[in-house]
């Protein structure tokens, strides 16, 4: 079982983001990896982790509402490992003093802070949104959509290196190919991103013609992708790797669903409803009626005398969950449908059932049956 995270941290439940901080940034000085004996190092990884963690959590208003809520089920449950860090302010606690580097040891894959590309040279591409829209039909049993969208991606010209032909580099004179320079003395050394060749140890001497030395140009991407029975529009979808291209990775796609309105259903959770036009005499003498659910065809049973406003219920017959797969019910209003136009000999029926009813009262007969059930 994992540990709270109050716990790990220290600070009680009604803690501040502030006092979150000054505690987070006091332990992750204490237990960098970077600032222990060689024998401790393994140790102190874990710990810097375990404490990370919980501030990647506790730090984010939403990741923290969820947790306080669910417990490490709701995390786990919405959150991959790298998710916990982004969005995490890591930024105001250590800005550049190497903070991303550690966490990019430990995770495989490089943090920026939020600036832009900024950490370590290597920050990993950008997220793509993307909405799709599908009818209720194909969210009922699932669909394969091929959908295109935009991206940026690794320039094939200099293969992503942003240099002419790949090869007009040279090696950065500021950190020696290295990527980062040493700042500060004795025990509060720490690694910090060089700030000329941006992390990567090379400088370009001679840009691309094709990207003009970003590295990256713009292409249209096509993907199918495989969209679950039970997706409703709050439902989200992430295709990992299908984001923008970045040096150290590229980002992930999410797809935002859009539901379409039926024309015969609404849906409520798993369970749908709709209207059912019933002729008036088969509620008054009982029958069955043929239901095109989106499941089958349905058979339902009307009793006779049956009401305007009735709801029936069809178990079974809804949405199936996108989780489990189990569906939901289908809920069956009855409109008593009355006909707008009748034969002589019909009048002439509900005429006499008229006064078998005991009214007797002239006049047209079709407005007065109209009322009997509105």
């Amino acid at each position: 079982m994992k540990k709270d995270y109050y716990e790990i941290l220290g600070v009680p439940r009604t803690a501040a983001l502030a006092e979150i901080k000054k505690v987070y940034r006091s332990l992750a000085l204490k237990h960098h990896p970077d600032r222990v004996p060689e024998a401790q190092k393994k140790e102190a990884e874990a710990k810097f982790k375990e404490i990370s963690e919980a501030y990647g959590v506790l730090s984010d208003p939403q990741k923290k509402q969820l947790y306080d809520q669910h417990g490490h089920q709701g995390i786990d449950q919405n959150y991959t490992p790298e998710d916990i860090f982004r969005g995490a302010d890591f930024s105001s606690v250590f800005g550049e003093a190497g903070l991303g580097d550690i966490l990019g040891r430990m995770f495989g894959e490089q943090f920026d802070f939020g600036g832009g590309g900024r950490g370590n040279g290597r920050s990993r591409g950008r997220d793509i949104q993307y909405e799709v829209e599908i009818t209720l039909e194909e969210a009922y049993t699932g669909v394969k959509k091929e959908i295109k969208f935009p991206r940026y991606d690794h320039c094939k010209t200099c293969d992503g290196t942003g240099a002419r032909d790949g090869k007009a580099l040279k090696t950065c004179p500021q950190c020696r190919g290295q990527g980062q320079v040493v700042m500060g003395n004795g025990f509060f050394r720490m690694a910090q991103t060089c700030g000329q060749c941006r992390g990567t140890g090379k400088i370009i001497t001679e840009k691309c013609p094709q990207c003009g030395g970003q590295g990256l140009t713009r292409v249209t991407r096509t993907v199918e992708v495989k969209i679950p029975p039970g997706v409703d529009n709050d439902s989200q979808l992430r295709v990992r790797g299908e984001g923008e291209a970045g040096a150290a990775g590229s980002g992930d796609l999410y797809l935002f669903i859009k539901v379409k309105e039926h024309p015969v259903f609404h849906r409520q959770g798993n369970d749908l409803s709709m209207d059912l036009s019933v002729p008036f005499y088969k509620a008054a003498l009982g029958s069955e009626v043929s239901i095109d659910s989106l499941k089958e065809k349905v058979l339902m049973k009307i009793p006779s005398g049956t009401q305007s406003g009735k709801v029936f219920r069809l178990r079974g017959h809804g949405m199936p969950d996108v989780h489990h797969h189990e569906h939901g019910d289908l809920y069956a209003r009855v409109m008593i449908g009355v006909p707008e136009h009748l034969t002589g000999r019909q009048r002439d029926l509900l005429e006499e059932f008229a006064r078998e009813s005991g009214d007797s009262a002239a006049g047209p007969f079709k407005d007065k049956f109209k009322k009997a059930f509105r």
